[in-house]
């Protein structure tokens, strides 16, 4: 366990924030290395995976409600110097992670193909998505363990080991990309449906990692299988945080289906150009995202000793960095955003429509970074119905005025990206509106400076 209630909240940030982007970085290119295999098998394919895996974020969204409520639980009873509520929050979240594993699995493989045929752009892509799908779901399920166990310690401060089981799962995940998709070594090439077996493996080994390090050396919290019996209070306060946290991740679910929606008839080129452009923009935003994850743990340390102006310290410190590593990668984006496509594909529609995607969003990028910290500010306070509120308030700005577009004669794929623009705009302000609300009401008001 690391005490983040003393020293340095700048210092604190970075300590927590490079592992965390590390092993977030590792994680992402699980994706990238799919994704630069599959791009080998034709637009149809890309497009398909990157379809596909907009399922990942009503995966991420029951994560998120179980990794916000075990963060926020932890991190409290970390700051309460609490460990026997601290174990007993862990023990119940691997109770939760073992039931939505099991929904996934059942859901997945009834859901999968009604989902494909309402977005998809043609039948080759929808066969690549289930084909990619039905060997990825046991490894989405699978998902819940890991976030358990990394959630549990990253609310005592530690980040390192999760890094580290990131690292060596991506490098599995490499290995077996290639043999798997391609058929290197083997002369049996699966496609798509290898790229989604190579990620299974993957996880899975992470689970066995984190177990393995759980069991021989951490000692803070730990496996207790007398405690996995339901406990509904603990349940209730866990899904009281998570609940809105992981209806933020399903409003993304609805904004990004609903934006394959809108260019479908634009062909599978310009979706696989989109879904290259969000992967790209999904890796760019790890640096200013572990910020914003690493936030949760500072801030609710400190919320739970009740050193309030730590907290408030926290955001400060937390929105300048954040805001800066998103101006650089919009740099980045508004720089050469061609070059960062043409590495994984060579048609040149999906170039041009992927390097549009990332020249016009990476006007978002500031607003972004600020959305995040907001974000794991609210986490920290153990309210995240506001966050969930502004996600609310960015797909409605997005999602009415798109539907009309789209009937329009004159309409353009960059009117999509237009009005996402704008839509992240209000999403900010709100954001930041209701955080310095929530803050007045839970912190009271910042003690005067002397004269």
């Amino acid at each position: 366990m690391k005490d983040l209630t003393q020293g340095s909240i700048a210092g604190h940030l970075v300590s927590l924030a490079v592992p965390t982007a590390a092993g977030m970085l590792f994680q992402t290119l699980y994706y990238f290395v799919d994704l630069y295999f599959v791009a080998a098998l034709g637009d149809a394919a890309v497009a398909g995976v990157s379809a596909a895996g907009n399922v990942m974020f009503i995966v991420l969204a029951l994560t998120q409600v179980l990794g916000v409520g075990t963060v926020a639980l932890i991190s409290h009873a970390v700051g309460r110097k609490d460990q026997q509520d601290a174990n007993l929050v862990f023990n119940q979240s691997l109770l939760i992670a073992a039931l939505c594993g099991l929904i996934v699995i059942v859901a997945g493989y009834l859901m999968a193909g009604p989902y494909l045929q309402a977005v998809a752009a043609d039948e080759a892509t929808i066969e690549a998505g289930k084909a990619y799908l039905y060997w990825f779901f046991p490894g989405l399920a699978l998902q819940f363990a890991l976030v358990s166990m990394s959630s549990a310690l990253r609310g005592t401060g530690i980040v390192k080991p999760t890094m580290v089981v990131q690292v060596l799962t991506v490098l599995l995940n490499t290995a077996l990309a290639p043999v798997l998709i391609a058929g290197w070594g083997t002369g049996y090439a699966m496609g798509v449906a290898g790229a989604g077996l190579a990620s299974t493996i993957s996880i899975a080994a992470g689970v066995v990692l984190l177990s393995v390090y759980f069991g021989r050396l951490e000692k803070y919290v730990s496996f207790h299988p007398e405690q996995w019996q339901p406990r509904v209070a603990v349940w209730r306060r866990m899904l009281s945080v998570g609940l809105p946290a992981g209806g933020e991740f399903a409003l993304m679910f609805l904004y990004t289906a609903i934006t394959y929606w809108a260019i479908r008839d634009f062909g599978a080129a310009a979706q696989a150009g989109f879904g290259i452009g969000s992967r790209i923009m999904q890796g760019i935003f790890m640096p200013a995202m572990a910020i914003a994850f690493v936030v949760a743990p500072i801030a609710g340390q400190n919320y739970g000793a009740k050193r309030m102006e730590r907290v408030r310290e926290t955001f400060r410190v937390a929105s300048v960095q954040c805001v800066s590593v998103m101006l650089a990668v919009m740099v980045l984006c508004q720089w050469r955003p061609e070059a960062l496509v043409a590495f994984f594909s060579k048609d040149p529609e999906v170039i041009r429509v992927g390097a549009l995607f990332l020249h016009l969003i990476s006007w978002n990028f500031v607003m972004s970074g600020l959305i995040f910290t907001c974000s794991g500010l609210f986490q920290a306070l153990g309210n995240t119905v506001p966050a969930l509120l502004s996600s609310a308030s960015r797909l409605l700005v997005y999602a009415v005025p798109l539907m009309w577009l789209t009937s329009q004669p004159g309409y353009q794929i960059e009117h999509v990206w237009y009005l996402s623009i704008a839509a992240s705009a209000v999403q900010a302000v709100i954001s930041v509106t209701l955080l310095r609300k929530q803050m007045r009401l839970q912190l009271g008001l910042p003690a005067t400076q002397p004269a």
